[in-house]
């Protein structure tokens, strides 16, 4: 594993993937009753992660824009064909829209059950057919306990799962949750799972305490686990950011490292 721990420096391709960052622009309109965030553009961090060996990103919209996209897919405009991402619509948009969103790189909409704002299930059934016609994914900010529902809209849905987050498998669950079963029954249709958001699992850094979760999440869904930094960690004060290496730590001392490299080259067929 410490080959792994080390391995946070430029591959010869550039060709690596941070699977989950946020852009904020300060004088962008907020939902109501949301935090107000910094100003975090692209450009600020995609030197720090290119020293790194990331050269793509995957712009994952805020719950704190609600479905106004401007920021993200500005950004996405900025460097066409090299990032990607996910988006936050309502069952309104037009066909239009997802098709222009397409061209500059959006590959999948994100669900929130853990945001005020969030949507769910019936904006899901009114949205996979057209999603599934892209071939875009459904991405899920959800706890263990919304797993059971998620797998149940999947089942039939016949469109990707992508849970962020390590899918919720906070630090207190206990191993014989429920949860885990459900976990296991996405993994069985194909689900991805995002390593990320350790510090929204109950967990403080260096993360260990996740380590055996990260392992049995692992387990469940080999060859379909993407990294993702999420950048510019929320959860922290502007000038108290951790740093970009100690975010991957945990990946790298957790997995083996074929298996910790492939999170970090594996988004490419998740996101092409």
């Amino acid at each position: 594993m410490e080959e792994a721990a080390r391995d946070l420096t430029p591959s010869p391709d550039g060709g690596c993937w941070d699977a989950h960052v946020h852009v904020f622009r300060a004088d962008a309109p907020v939902q109501a009753g949301h935090y107000r965030p910094g100003h975090f553009p692209l450009e600020r961090f995609e030197a720090e992660a290119a020293a790194c060996g990331v050269r793509h990103l995957v712009l994952v919209q805020p719950s704190v824009y609600g479905t106004d996209n401007t920021v993200m897919l500005e950004a996405l405009a900025a460097r066409p064909g090299r990032h990607r991402g996910v988006a936050v619509v309502d069952a309104g948009v037009t066909d239009a829209e997802l098709d222009r969103m397409h061209a500059l790189g959006v590959r999948g909409v994100r669900f929130n059950r853990v945001s005020p704002v969030g949507n769910g299930q019936a904006a899901f059934l009114a949205l996979a057919p057209r999603l599934r016609q892209r071939g875009w994914h459904v991405q899920w900010y959800a706890g263990p306990q919304h797993l059971a529902e998620i797998s149940a809209l999947h089942e039939t849905a016949g469109i990707t799962c992508v849970l962020d987050h390590l899918a919720g498998m906070h630090a207190g669950l206990a191993q014989d949750d429920p949860a885990w079963g459900d976990l296991a029954a996405l993994a069985g249709q194909g689900a991805w799972i995002k390593l990320s958001g350790w510090y929204r699992l109950g967990c403080q850094a260096p993360y260990a305490a996740l380590h055996a979760a990260l392992r049995r999440v692992a387990a469940l869904a080999p060859g379909r686990l993407v990294w993702g930094s999420d950048w510019p960690h929320t959860a922290f004060a502007p000038d108290a950011l951790p740093a970009y290496a100690s975010v991957w730590q945990p990946v790298a001392e957790a997995l083996a490292a074929p298996e910790a490299a492939a999170a970090r080259r594996d988004a490419a067929r998740l996101y092409a």
